[in-house]
């Protein structure tokens, strides 16, 4: 493997030792940082938003090893922002973690030039073993196996994932809250909203995991992968968000 030097020399480099998230979404970044910090210890991960907050940091340390892209950020379309890494530092490997999984998607994600894909639905391992085939100079894709139907899910967790994809995405975040350990009123200040508002949402997020306690919603949780669960997470912003814009529109009309 070998260490980008800004845009000049090249240095080498045996281990990870620095790598570069880019995503615009806190609770993944910090699922992401786990996971690598679990697979290579003596690493560091810099965290930024947006691709100029990237390209930005690159400039100004010559020590990242690899990126870690995700393909939905704000003010990019496309692949604009693989293609501005790539084009600015194209010795810089770059890893793309997406919850775009098509393979039409890979395929060109690969064609720009990234050095691997990683679907946001993947596990810690699955992160590891791609980290590692790049580090060592190789290009890794997801198992073709893997692709398509889902063989092999455990009908548990299906189930779990159908129950939880109820919950709308204030319920998502009390649940996040709840399973870091904070008490009702805590939740209530962090989201601006009455305690009692809160109360009801934790019943009936007790009602929609069927479950009696906090406590067994957080050992429901936990059998779900972090990935997983920020996936969810995200696919509820944006459905908040498209409710937002059409009901400014119509209030427009």
């Amino acid at each position: 493997m070998n260490r980008q030097s800004r845009k000049g020399a090249v240095l080498a480099v045996t281990a990870l030792s620095r790598v570069l998230i880019v995503d615009d979404h806190p609770m993944f970044r910090d699922a992401l940082k786990t996971a690598i910090k679990q697979s290579f210890p003596d690493s560091e991960s810099v965290e930024v938003p947006c691709i100029d907050d990237a390209l930005n940091e690159i400039e100004t340390r010559d020590d990242i090893d690899l990126a870690l892209l995700d393909l939905h950020l704000p003010g990019v379309q496309g692949f604009d922002g693989l293609i501005r890494l790539r084009s600015n530092y194209p010795r810089l490997p770059v890893l793309i973690v997406s919850g775009l999984e098509k393979e039409t998607i890979i395929g060109e994600a690969m064609t720009f030039g990234a050095a691997g894909f990683v679907p946001k639905s993947a596990g810690c391992k699955v992160l590891a073993d791609a980290i590692t085939t790049v580090l060592d100079g190789g290009l890794y894709t997801p198992d073709a196996a893997n692709n398509g139907s889902g063989d092999g899910v455990d009908p548990e967790i299906a189930l779990l994932l159908e129950r939880v994809s109820s919950l709308t995405p204030q319920q998502m975040r009390v649940l996040f809250m709840v399973r870091e350990g904070l008490l009702n009123k805590q939740i209530a200040y962090e989201l601006n909203v009455g305690a009692t508002t809160i109360k009801k949402h934790v019943s009936e997020i007790l009602r929609k995991l069927k479950v009696h306690s906090r406590t067994q919603a957080v050992i429901e949780l936990s059998k779900l992968n972090q990935q997983t669960l920020f996936e969810l997470d995200q696919q509820f912003i944006a459905e908040r968000e498209q409710q937002l814009s059409e009901s400014s529109q119509r209030s427009a009309l």
